[in-house]
């Protein structure tokens, strides 16, 4: 068995393919009206209760309980390109965790849940170019040695 995709039900197949396009970059690898799947390995489909045979009243809005993650080179560009669309609903403002990532959490026009990472590898690789060493740059991103290691090579 092999796992294929993340499918996030919809209301509105065409505004949801635009907020992925727009704001993640994402491009549609397959599109057949109802359905699309995304080069990121997930896909949006429309009308989701007909295929379940649930009624429409049983997909929840904004249930918090799963998310999709993204994770970027340049977090403050990307920060800087989400204040310009006003319709967005942060779940909250960016922030930084103790592994000295920082993230920032939105909706999208489903009330699905997006966190948007900071790239581990680029914090990895900020800490090396302080002169960290690889042992100390594993203990304050709280990442194992060989994964400091491999962004060090790279």
């Amino acid at each position: 068995m092999e796992f294929k995709l993340a499918l996030l039900a919809v209301k509105d197949v065409e505004k949801s393919k635009q907020f992925y396009k727009e704001v993640f970059n994402q491009e549609v690898v397959l599109d057949l009206g109802k359905n699309v799947t995304f080069s990121g390995g997930f896909a949006i489909q429309e009308d989701f209760a007909w295929l379940t045979n649930l009624s429409s009243g049983s997909v929840i809005k904004k249930s918090n309980n799963m998310e999709l993650y993204f994770e970027v080179e340049d977090f403050e560009a990307f920060i800087a390109k989400l204040s310009a669309y006003e319709s967005i609903e942060y779940v909250h403002l960016p922030k930084k965790y103790e592994w000295q990532q920082r993230v920032v959490r939105i909706y999208d026009p489903d009330y699905h849940m997006i966190e948007i990472g900071e790239s581990m590898e680029v914090i990895a690789r900020r800490y090396l170019a302080k002169g960290c060493s690889i042992e100390e740059t594993s203990k304050i991103i709280q990442h194992p040695i060989e994964f400091v290691e491999k962004c060090k090579q790279s």
